[in-house]
């Protein structure tokens, strides 16, 4: 007898949406690789919509001398030539200055600045500040040290600027457009803020997700009336007759309920540039 257990595993969800189908009361005429396939799908379309399908993450990556030299360097894209006179040719190129990312990293949102603020100096204006107008939290307003900081920020963003990224989950490439000869050293890190997809394997109890089941059982479900379909008004024993394209009506449309479901519910705000 099943019991109401935690799903934890692959094989468990998937005796899960197929007991939720029918099984073992009739029998389910999906085969175990489009089951497979299903769940597949459902996985990454809960990790590319769904607020807890994939976590905030900051990783770091310790700059090499081997990653400084090929930063420098350039791969040949191709050679065009130009239609109408065959002796112009351009060589395209373009700079292998990237960092290979984790194939679960779906987003890059910024690369914190190299700069180590916290480590002043006697001549830096932040040290001036707090030696001379902080020396007592108690009696002096910090309003004045803040707008001076949030000044200098300013400042440091329009006469600096931050450096430039370019990431592409489908490349796994992260492309940071910058000095890489002058602006860091070997042994400097990298650290990145990024959305990272939830690896069900580790963190099994993202199999036991309500709109995970709820989707899963949907596409398995389109694919049984999608197999049953070439056999649409074949009797069977009894005068019993298979209707495979109402299976598949019927799951189209709870998928289009729980697809517009996630977008309205579990799907996060697109981020607003505001300046």
């Amino acid at each position: 007898m099943a019991q109401n257990n935690p799903i934890t595993t692959r094989e468990t969800m998937k005796q899960y949406c197929l007991r939720a189908l029918g099984k073992p009361v009739i029998e389910i005429n999906v085969e175990d690789d489009q089951v497979e396939d299903r769940i597949d799908e459902a996985l990454q379309y809960f990790a590319q919509y769904h607020y807890d399908g994939v976590e905030r993450m900051y990783l770091k990556h310790e700059v090499t001398a081997a990653d400084i030299t090929r930063a420098r360097s350039d791969e040949t894209l191709s050679t065009v030539t130009d239609t109408a006179d065959s002796t112009v040719t351009a060589v395209w190129k373009e700079g292998k200055n990237y960092i290979p990312m984790p194939s679960s990293v779906m987003s890059v949102v910024q690369v914190f600045p190299f700069t180590d603020k916290a480590a002043l100096n006697l001549f830096d204006v932040r040290y001036q500040l707090r030696l001379n107008d902080l020396y007592d939290f108690s009696s002096t307003s910090i309003i004045h040290y803040d707008q001076t900081l949030r000044h200098l920020d300013l400042l440091d963003h329009i006469l600096v600027g931050e450096r430039p990224v370019r990431y592409n989950m489908h490349k796994n490439r992260l492309y940071i457009d910058m000095d890489w000869e002058n602006d860091v050293s070997a042994g400097d890190y990298l650290i990145i803020e990024c959305h990272r997809k939830l690896d069900p394997a580790t963190y099994t109890d993202a199999f036991d997700d309500l709109f995970l089941k709820k989707y899963c059982i949907q596409l398995i479900k389109r694919q049984w009336g999608a197999n049953l379909i070439k056999f649409q008004g074949v009797a069977m024993l009894g005068g019993v007759q298979m209707n495979g394209e109402q299976l598949y009506t019927q799951a189209q449309e709870e998928i289009t309920k729980l697809e517009e479901q996630i977008q309205l519910s579990y799907e996060l705000p697109p981020q607003y540039m505001v300046g």
